[in-house]
């Protein structure tokens, strides 16, 4: 004969406390990664190899002597690379500033920049410290003068003397940044725009008399805060913490709150690459479509790197 015996009910639960993430913190948990758009297929390059350092962000490209001229093909590969990768490293090429030039030139007219200091001609700008020596635009998440009305296209950054180590460069995809966004921002900030200035980012390391003379060559501007890519047309996150003060139309406080969530998705790992420089490396950005951050964590050994930006388009 079969015996049943009661089960005992189960323990109440006790009530959760109450409980809630802070507002506009960064999401933790799974990523949308699309390194190009979604209707766009992979292709092989023939032309050089490709090797990834990142899910959708930084490839090095091997088998390429950057000094010598380029080829229309190869210029349009290269291209491609840059439209796919954002961020195309080069070991070792130990380029002259003249060949620096002549490289980014492939790309369009090259910009100046008379708040940093100049190499050996207008277009170069020579970044040569030590940690403990002047500040420049390091230890800030930020995309190169979106302070101009037609901001740079992109950048070619050698590094001339590196550090035993530390000193590597980071860069954030900023695609992704916005795939990222909750749906409710991305159709809060769709068709809003924001102010961009020169004057918070130098004011970093610059005093008040040194800035003042160059705010009528370069007012404020404002930008939108989501741009179409020009050659993708992907959508990308075009506000950056150096140099974006508020979004046009919000109170003070809203638009400090949205600008503050908005500056943390650079921030995300899945979004980023890291590179360790050595003597003679160039890197090759999308200034479109990243930002990037100097990491100073060398102490006081010397850094010196070149840079050469490329002309850029009005954002839209």
């Amino acid at each position: 004969m079969t015996t049943f015996t009661d089960t005992p009910a189960p323990a109440p639960v006790p009530p959760l406390r109450p409980h809630r993430i802070p507002a506009d913190g960064l999401y933790e948990g799974p990523r949308i990664l699309r390194r190009t758009p979604e209707d766009r297929p992979d292709r092989p390059y023939e032309r050089f190899e490709v090797v990834p350092l990142a899910a959708t962000i930084g490839a090095e490209i091997r088998g390429l002597d950057l000094s010598r001229p380029l080829s229309a093909a190869l210029r349009a590969e290269l291209n491609r690379a840059l439209l796919e990768w954002k961020v195309l490293f080069f070991r070792g090429q130990h380029l002259t500033s003249a060949a620096q030039r002549q490289f980014a030139a492939n790309w369009g007219e090259l910009e100046t920049n008379p708040l940093l200091a100049r190499g050996d001609s207008k277009e170069v700008v020579r970044f040569d410290k030590t940690a403990a020596g002047a500040q420049t635009f390091e230890n800030v998440w930020h995309t190169d003068v979106t302070f101009r009305e037609r901001p740079a296209m992109g950048a070619v950054l050698q590094l001339r003397e590196v550090p035993e180590s530390g000193g590597g460069t980071l860069w954030a995809d900023m695609a992704a940044a916005y795939d990222n966004l909750p749906l409710e921002i991305r159709e809060w900030i769709d068709g809003a725009r924001a102010v961009h200035d020169y004057l918070p980012g130098f004011s970093r390391f610059f005093s008040a008399a040194q800035l003042a003379p160059f705010q009528g060559e370069f007012p404020a501007v404002e930008h939108p805060v989501v741009r179409r890519h020009p050659e993708t047309g992907r959508r990308m996150l075009f506000v950056n913490a150096s140099f974006t003060t508020r979004i046009v139309g919000l109170p003070e406080a809203e638009s400090d709150r949205l600008l503050r969530l908005l500056f943390q998705q650079a921030h995300v790992p899945e979004f980023q690459v890291r590179f360790q420089w050595r003597a003679g490396d160039v890197a090759f950005w999308d200034n479109r479509a990243t930002q990037h951050y100097a990491v100073c964590d060398y102490e006081t050994r010397r850094r010196v790197a070149e840079r050469v930006a490329i002309a850029g388009d009005r954002p839209y």
